[in-house]
C-alpha cells in the first residue's frame, strides 16, 4: 500500500532522491529546479540520507562532480534548468561518452535570450542528441515515478548511459498534487546497489577522458548508440517490473482513445492533461480524435509510434520548442521520419506552441484539431510548419 501524499514536482524529485540515498548529489540553483537541491539539502542537514552533497560554483562544476564520482563507483546525481543545462553542454557529452550512468532532473524552462524563466523545452531538446536517455513527465506523480526508473534504466549492464527525467517548469514543478509514494524500503528494493563492472577504485587499469584516436573513436559511437537502442527493451523491461510494484504502469508513450481516432495530437509534459480535457469533449460530440504522450524521447520509438498512428487520417505534432530550421520542432521531424516507411501515411502537420511559458488554453489544443479536420476534408496537409497563440498570428 503507497504513501498518499501531497507535493509540488520539486518536492518530489528531492523525495525520490532521498529515498534513494545517492552517494553524491552536486548541483547548483537555478529557477525553476532549485527548489530541489533546497529540499535535499535539508534532509543531509536532518541525517535522513548519508549522501555527500556538494555544493558547486556552477552546472559545469555540478555534472563534473558526478562524472568524477560516477566513474570512481559511485552512484551521483544532479538537478538543474534551461541555463543551467546548456552550461553543462561539454559535459554531457562526457558522461554519455565515458559510458557513464549518471542521472539529472530536469526542470524544463526556456533558453536565454531574451531571459525568460518560464516554461518550454528548449533545454532539453536541445540536448537531445547529446547521448542522454531522456524521459517526459505529465504530472507530479510521473516526476517521481520516472526519477525511480531512471536509475535502474541507466545503470543495467546493456545501457550504462545516463538518463534526464523531464518536468514542466512551474507548471508541474511547483503545483501541488496528490501523488502516492512508495514506502522507503521498496525503493531502496527496487534501485538496489550500484555495482559498476569497473571503476577508479577498483585497483584495475583504467582510464576515463583518455584522448581517442580515429583508430578507436568511431567504434566507441558506435557502442553508444547500439546502446541507446537497446536501453528502449530495458525501458520497458524497467517499466513492467516498477508496474508490478506500484500499480503504474508506463510505456515508451501513452495512447489516450487512439483505437479509432482519424485526427491525432502528440505532446509531451503536462500539455496532455490539457489535451486529454480536449479529447473527452470532442469525442462527447462524436469526434474521433486522441493524442499520444510521449514519455520516452530518447531512445526514439519510431516502429511502435508509426504502428499506433497507421489508421491515422491526420496528425499534429506540437512542439514547446524552436528548432530554428525552417521546417519545424524537433518532435515534429521524428515523428514524421517515422511515418515515413507507412504504406499508407497519415498527413503530418507541425505546430509550435507554448514558447517562453505562453499560456495553453484548452482553445489553443481545439485550434489544432479543427485545423486537423480540414487536412482530413481536403486531403492535403496545406501549411506544414505553423504556430499556434502567438499574437497576430
Amino acid at each position: 500500500m503507497g504513501i498518499r501524499e501531497r507535493l509540488s514536482g520539486n518536492e518530489a524529485v528531492a523525495v525520490a532522491l532521498k529515498q534513494i540515498d545517492p552517494d553524491v548529489v552536486a548541483a547548483y540553483p537555478i529557477t525553476p529546479s532549485t527548489e530541489v537541491p533546497q529540499y535535499f539539502a535539508q534532509f543531509v542537514a536532518d541525517g535522513q540520507v548519508n549522501t555527500e552533497f556538494v555544493t558547486v560554483e556552477s552546472e559545469h562544476s555540478a555534472m563534473s562532480a558526478c562524472i568524477t564520482a560516477t566513474a570512481a563507483g559511485g552512484r551521483s546525481a544532479t538537478i538543474t534548468s534551461a541555463c543551467g543545462l546548456a552550461l553543462m553542454w561539454e559535459l554531457l557529452y562526457v558522461a554519455s561518452g565515458s559510458r557513464l550512468p549518471v542521472t539529472l532532473a530536469v526542470v524544463n524552462r526556456a533558453l536565454s535570450g531574451p531571459i525568460n524563466i518560464n516554461n518550454d523545452h528548449s533545454d532539453s531538446m536541445g540536448a537531445r542528441d547529446s547521448g542522454w536517455i531522456q524521459l517526459y513527465s505529465e504530472n507530479n506523480q510521473e516526476a517521481y515515478d520516472n526519477y525511480i526508473m531512471s536509475l535502474r534504466i541507466a545503470e543495467h549492464k546493456d545501457v550504462m548511459l545516463p538518463v534526464m527525467t523531464c518536468q514542466d517548469g512551474f507548471i508541474t514543478s511547483h503545483a501541488i498534487e496528490n501523488i502516492e509514494l512508495l514506502e522507503d524500503d521498496k525503493v531502496k528494493k527496487f534501485v538496489g546497489e550500484y555495482k559498476p563492472e569497473h571503476s577508479l577504485l577498483s585497483g584495475e587499469r583504467l582510464s576515463i577522458g583518455p584522448y581517442d584516436t580515429p583508430m578507436f573513436y568511431f567504434e566507441h559511437q558506435y557502442q553508444r548508440a547500439r546502446a541507446m537502442v537497446d536501453s528502449k527493451k530495458v525501458i520497458l523491461e524497467v517499466s513492467k517490473e516498477f508496474g508490478e510494484l506500484s500499480g503504474r504502469h508506463y510505456g515508451l508513450f501513452e495512447e489516450y482513445k487512439m483505437e479509432d481516432a482519424e485526427r491525432a495530437i502528440i505532446v509531451l509534459n503536462s500539455t496532455a492533461g490539457t489535451a486529454k480535457a480536449v479529447v473527452d469533449e470532442l469525442r462527447s460530440k462524436g469526434e474521433k480524435v486522441g493524442i499520444i504522450k510521449l514519455r520516452v524521447f530518447r531512445p526514439f520509438p519510431m516502429e511502435e509510434l508509426a504502428k499506433a498512428l497507421a489508421h491515422v487520417k491526420a496528425v499534429a505534432v506540437m512542439d514547446k520548442a524552436e528548432s530554428f530550421s525552417g521546417i519545424g520542432g524537433p518532435v515534429f521531424g521524428d515523428v514524421r521520419s517515422a511515418c515515413y516507411e507507412l504504406k499508407t501515411r497519415p498527413h503530418i502537420i507541425n505546430y509550435i506552441y507554448g514558447l517562453g511559458g505562453r499560456d495553453v488554453p484548452m482553445s489553443d489544443i481545439q485550434i489544432v484539431f479543427d485545423a486537423l479536420k480540414e487536412v482530413v476534408k481536403n486531403d492535403n496537409p496545406g501549411e506544414i510548419y505553423r504556430h499556434v497563440g502567438v499574437r497576430g498570428v
